[in-house]
């Protein structure tokens, strides 16, 4: 059973372009709410829900992520940048897990995985950080051996396979090789111990290839369902998926 975890950041996006400029975040005619967005999902089915507290907070708000830490039923997972403040953030807040990524200040969405190789004194402290407050964390990262294979030795309980070059290479020559790295990547992280997530550009058709890769434990899925949630409803959009991840 490959768990859901759905990402609930372009809800806050959609919110932001209009009521960026007042300061609100809930409340009133603030809408949509991606809390509420959140509590829907999860009644339909969501293991847990990502959120990633960017630091220019372009979506997701400091009031999003405490109100959701004291909503959900299921669980809250915090991507975060791999920075003082933002560890600093999340020691206070506690969330049941924290999934460290690199964060662009000109990129639309994240675009690649975190370089632990070149700041592997920085996540090392974040992964002890996290530990000691008995906070599960994880590493956003490409299916690269060198990256793999130090995040083990640093101690992450878990890896997030960035799924982005597989999902763009779609139509291409290249999507069988780029899915071929992912497959391997999941064996070597899994013969490592450690925990195979994976994310970024799944969606309601390379879903049925991206769940055959060995050894998943989470898929964290946020554009895709947020699309289609705005046909069919977020709830139905969700027992899609987890439709579609477990047939």
């Amino acid at each position: 059973m490959i768990l859901l975890g759905v990402n609930i950041d372009h809800g806050a996006t959609l919110r932001q372009a209009r009521y960026r400029d007042t300061g609100q975040a809930a409340g009133g005619a603030v809408e949509p709410d991606p809390v509420a967005l959140a509590e829907k999902a999860e009644r339909a089915g969501a293991d847990g829900i990502t959120a990633h507290l960017r630091e220019d907070r372009r979506h997701i708000q400091d009031r999003d992520v405490w109100r959701l830490r004291e909503s959900l039923s299921t669980r809250l997972n915090l991507e975060i940048a791999c920075t003082q403040a933002m560890v600093e953030f999340a020691l206070k807040l506690r969330p049941r897990s924290v999934c460290v990524v690199p964060e662009n200040r000109n990129e639309v969405t994240t675009e690649g995985g975190l370089d632990v190789v070149g700041g592997r004194d920085r996540v090392k402290a974040c992964i002890k950080a996290m530990a000691a407050e008995g906070i599960e964390s994880s590493l956003f990262i490409d299916p690269d051996e060198a990256q793999i294979e130090l995040s083990a030795k640093l101690g992450a309980p878990a890896v997030e396979l960035h799924t982005g070059a597989y999902a763009n290479a779609c139509g291409t020559p290249r999507r069988a090789q780029e899915f071929q790295r992912l497959r391997l990547g999941a064996v070597h992280a899994h013969n490592l111990g450690l925990k195979v997530n994976a994310g970024h550009g799944i969606n309601y058709v390379n879903i049925a290839e991206v769940r055959t890769l060995p050894h998943l434990h989470e898929l964290n899925i946020g554009h895709s369902i947020l699309s289609r949630a705005l046909f069919t409803g977020i709830e139905e959009a969700v027992r899609e998926m987890r439709a579609r991840m477990n047939p």
